[in-house]
């Protein structure tokens, strides 16, 4: 069984929940799709823990925007990215160990495609920057790009919008509820969008991940400290307060 996580933005209070949760499953995979840092307090940390766990971290909006450009990120996001890329050259930290995690997000792959899965950070048609949310559902044209995007794959998981739910081919949006959090593969393409682990937004402020074992796909929540990490982020006078107060929001 593979455990999937994503958008975990430098939030460790959220991922060392998750990562207690997919080990108490039994999980013996677990795959990123990406957004490991952002928005949150503890990059470096965050990075780590990933690069421990995880076999693979796809490439985010996020470590694109830390390597290359941020311009199109709104002021908070950008802020915090600023910070974040300031984290990881700390100069009181080894220089080896700050180009080894530059390294590790420089090696992150756009896409990755095993047996019927395609993995991608944010859509077929786009893999690092394009959202899937809710009402894409309806929109015939962006899904049908999407699903002929997956080509062979009959299964795509994707992040980034921080919203689950699963996309499928013959049309709409159902959220993790309205399926028991809980899909079998059948007839037909889906999409299914994970969710964030460290920075829900679905009106939910638990962590959120998925795990598949090659038939079945299953939607999980897990409660963490998240006004430990709203404390975090208001130490740092650089980050927004905002990012702070939308984790108990879960928005």
């Amino acid at each position: 069984m593979i455990a999937f996580v994503s958008d975990i933005h430098s939030n460790t209070e959220a991922l060392s929940a998750c990562f207690r949760a997919i080990d108490e499953m039994g999980c013996k995979r677990v795959i990123c799709l990406g957004d490991v840092i952002g928005y949150g307090p503890k990059p470096r940390e965050t990075l780590a823990m990933v690069m421990a766990r995880a076999e693979l971290s796809l490439l985010g909006n996020h470590e694109h925007g830390a390597m290359f450009y941020a311009s199109d990120f709104n002021e908070k996001a950008r802020a915090a990215i600023e910070w974040t890329r300031a984290q990881l050259n700390r100069k009181d930290f080894p220089r080896e160990e700050n180009m080894r995690l530059w390294k590790y997000l420089d090696g992150m792959k756009e896409t990755w495609r095993e047996g019927q899965m395609l993995l991608v950070h944010g859509s077929p048609r786009d893999p690092i920057r394009e959202y899937m949310v809710p009402r894409d559902g309806n929109d015939r044209v962006k899904m049908a790009e999407c699903f002929e995007r997956m080509g062979e794959a009959r299964i795509c998981f994707v992040g980034h919008s921080h919203v689950p739910g699963l996309y499928h081919e013959s049309g709409g949006f159902y959220s993790p509820a309205e399926l028991g959090d809980r899909y079998e593969l059948g007839e037909g393409k889906v999409i299914i969008n994970i969710g964030s682990v460290g920075q829900p937004r679905d009106g939910d402020p638990r962590a959120s991940f998925v795990t598949f074992d090659g038939k079945v796909v299953q939607f999980h929540r897990v409660a963490y400290d998240f006004e430990a990490t709203m404390r975090q982020i208001r130490a740092i006078p650089e980050l927004p307060g905002y990012l702070a107060d939308r984790l108990a929001q879960g928005r």
